[in-house]
């Protein structure tokens, strides 16, 4: 009766159209009352969910995202990428991956990530004779590596949710397939666009100074140094780390490229308390479905009879792949974790997998979800900037698809490329 309610009852909620948080939290309420677990510690998991020192980064490192974005540091990217890449068909969107995989090192989180190299890129890459729907798909597929480059706000979710893995090795752990996902991706685009002659318009136009490029870049490029350098010398936590890289982000925008003023410190604060405080909110109230399930034994039972079917451990991963890229359409890594992590932990338990590996697994399948329509979330953000509606980048998201999902039977088949650099790293 409790089991149905929990699970049906979100169900219903979700299809019904309600908001995830709120549709978790009322499942969970309802479970709570039913199982007789007592109503008033609703109130104590919400809080309990969110009162937890590692989530403090949270709205720094969206905070940083921002400051960055609108500090004029992505257009210096593009230009230090343009003088790596060269100018050819096809080298203007790998320079849009770039972009984001250095991006991703400061802001964590996919549809910012695409939002940002968005409304910098889809203007450059219409002049330079690539189709809208071919840049959106490019500017999704590419976002999605922001959730396994550090800092990642999903790989910190993960770290609260399974203390086992901290967030260091976590961070660690996601360098390497996050840098394979963006390699792995540049292959198609270079493949589609010479196919179609995408960016011809480009092909004759100069090539950026190097040192100049790199000295404008320069400040971008150190932000994930400062970042990961930091946390490895001991210098500060990952928390502390996030709100390091706010003040580097300040005096970037503020006093060495002087973009930034006092209106957009304000618009900037309002925007990353909003992504923040919808961030949470599913968090806190998510913490209320994960107590409800994890008391009443629901979790463990569930995944106690997925086990009892009888498939080997690359059965039933092959099974919790399918389903994380299906719900990944859905609903974003944060959401993800929450509602399944309580569920598929037991399982990794029982199979022995190492969880700072499964970890960066569970994210990867995630990212190749944000971007697989039909309710890709990254892909909603780049088709809104971009003008198109989201079916017209079905032929061109297919090969990108194909590329990442490549890397993950990759990671799944050499666990060294997550677990080798935290374990140099002493994590």
């Amino acid at each position: 009766m409790t089991t149905a309610a929990l699970f049906l009852g979100f169900l219903v909620l979700f299809v019904l159209g309600t908001p995830v948080a709120v549709a978790l939290g009322l499942a969970g309420t309802l479970a709570i009352w039913l199982g007789d677990l007592g109503v008033m510690s609703v109130p104590t998991q919400a809080y309990t969910g969110i009162a937890k020192y590692p989530l403090l980064a949270v709205p720094m490192f969206v905070l940083v995202g921002a400051i960055f974005d609108r500090s004029g540091v992505a257009l210096r990217l593009v230009n230090f990428a343009t003088v790596l890449v060269g100018r050819r068909p096809g080298a203007l969107a790998a320079v849009t991956v770039m972009v984001s995989m250095f991006l991703g090192g400061i802001s964590g989180s996919g549809p910012a990530n695409a939002a940002a190299v968005g409304g910098a890129m889809i203007g450059a890459l219409s002049r330079a004779g690539y189709p809208r729907a071919f840049s959106a798909s490019v500017i999704g597929a590419a976002a999605a590596t922001d959730i396994l480059i550090p800092p990642s706000i999903a790989l910190i979710i993960y770290s609260v949710l399974v203390p086992q893995a901290s967030v260091p090795a976590l961070f660690a752990a996601g360098m390497i397939p996050g840098v394979l996902a963006g390699l792995a991706l540049m292959g198609p685009i270079f493949w589609m666009s010479q196919k179609h002659g995408f960016g011809l318009a480009e092909k004759d136009l100069p090539r950026p100074p190097f040192w100049r490029s790199l000295m404008e870049a320069s400040w971008g490029l150190m932000a994930p140094v400062l970042i990961l350098g930091g946390m490895r010398a001991g210098w500060f936590t990952p928390t502390e780390a996030a709100v390091m890289a706010v003040v580097y982000g300040l005096f970037v925008g503020f006093v060495v490229y002087r973009t930034l003023t006092i209106r957009d410190l304000y618009e900037m604060l309002v925007e990353a308390a909003e992504i923040s405080g919808v961030i949470l909110t599913v968090v806190a109230l998510a913490a209320i479905f994960g107590y409800a399930g994890s008391t009443l034994g629901v979790f463990d039972r569930a995944a106690t009879a997925i086990v009892a079917t009888g498939g080997s451990e690359y059965v039933i991963l092959a099974m919790l792949i399918a389903m994380l890229i299906v719900i990944g359409m859905f609903l974003d890594g944060v959401s993800t974790f929450l509602i399944l992590l309580p569920l598929l932990m037991p399982i990794a338990q029982k199979f022995g997998w190492d969880p700072v590996w499964f970890g960066v697994l569970l994210t990867l399948k995630i990212a190749i979800g944000q971007f697989t329509p039909p309710m890709a979330v990254n892909l909603m953000v780049s088709c809104r900037i971009a003008g198109v509606p989201m079916e017209a980048t079905l032929r061109w998201v297919g090969p990108l698809i194909a590329a990442m999902f490549g890397v993950l039977v990759l990671l799944i088949a050499v666990p060294e490329l997550a677990l080798w650099l935290p374990r140099v790293l002493g994590y």
